[in-house]
């Protein structure tokens, strides 16, 4: 019978290799081994996902390869959470994600949802073409750690700073982080706005959403 460290790697390198069958097969493994769910998932997939991150930040890996490994990790948990517990696995941070009004493009956004799920965040999506007020209402109602806001055309990027003055004069601004992203999206463009943070891609999107949560 192979051992938890190897079950775990099975779980890792499945990630890595994008290999869906051999997720489910070695997620199966782990449980019924008596490998507690949260440690497959902590020590398993997740470390694979970080491995995929690294990979795709040299230029290994590219956006499909980064979807794919999420779509991959989704599998495994649809093994894993039924044996989940609450509290099992401590929650990183309440994130609120969305793209702007205008912007119906998805892909980005999904990929920073798959990952940070993957490092414990828990996620309040709001889909795309979202209004400055749904955003509001959404701090409102959820009291996120983060604001994450996605727009992919110069034309609907203007719409983050609305975003963020309607935080303001809502009283919200100062409660929570802000993190904007996108093919235009700059640093210059997040100061410019008043975000306190612009990221290139998804995997320095979820570092810079966890260096918060770890200093706050």
């Amino acid at each position: 019978m192979p051992s938890e460290k190897e079950i775990l790697g099975k779980l890792r390198d499945a990630i890595v290799n994008l290999d869906i069958e051999g997720v489910k097969k070695a997620s199966e493994e782990a449980i019924s081994s008596g490998i507690p769910a949260y440690k497959a998932v902590i020590e398993g997939m997740a470390k694979g996902m970080e491995i995929v991150g690294q990979k795709y930040e040299n230029g290994e890996y590219f956006l499909a390869e980064l979807i794919m490994a999420g779509e991959t990790m989704k599998e495994g948990m649809t093994v894993l959470e039924p044996h989940l517990k609450t509290g099992d696995i401590k929650s990183a941070g309440k994130v609120v994600i969305g793209t702007v009004k205008g912007d119906l493009h998805d892909i980005g956004k999904n990929v920073v949802v798959t990952l940070l799920k993957a490092a414990n965040f828990d996620i309040v999506d709001l889909g795309v073409d979202v209004s400055a007020e749904q955003f509001v209402e959404a701090v409102k109602k959820n009291s996120p750690d983060i604001v994450a806001m996605s727009a992919l055309l110069t034309t609907t990027m203007i719409e983050m700073e609305g975003i963020i003055k309607a935080l303001q004069k809502a009283g919200l601004r100062k409660k929570v982080k802000i993190i904007i992203g996108g093919a235009p999206i700059t640093p210059e463009y997040a100061k410019k706005i008043g975000a306190d943070a612009a990221a290139k891609d998804a995997v320095e999107g979820v570092r810079i959403c966890t260096e918060w949560m770890k200093n706050k």
